[in-house]
């Protein structure tokens, strides 16, 4: 399975899970509204690659590529 950090900007998927059993992290990403089944699109990648801006549910979010490696998703 694919993770947010290998999409393309542009591209839209799915979220399919948050890995990451009962970490804070995990409960963090969920709360800023990245669950499962949520559509995603990778708008913009800083220059190095770090941070990227992901746009969902109506808003733009900023998230690191350490935290990304975390989403799986599907096209």
């Amino acid at each position: 399975m694919k993770t947010l950090d290998t999409i393309s900007i542009g591209q839209k998927c799915k979220i399919k899970n948050i890995l990451g059993e009962h970490t804070s992290l995990r409960r963090r990403l969920l709360d800023m509204g990245l669950t499962p089944d949520t559509d995603v699109v990778i708008s913009r990648q800083a220059p190095l690659g770090d941070p990227i801006e992901v746009t969902l549910r109506g808003y733009s979010l900023t998230i690191r590529k350490d935290d990304a490696k975390l989403i799986e998703v599907e096209d």
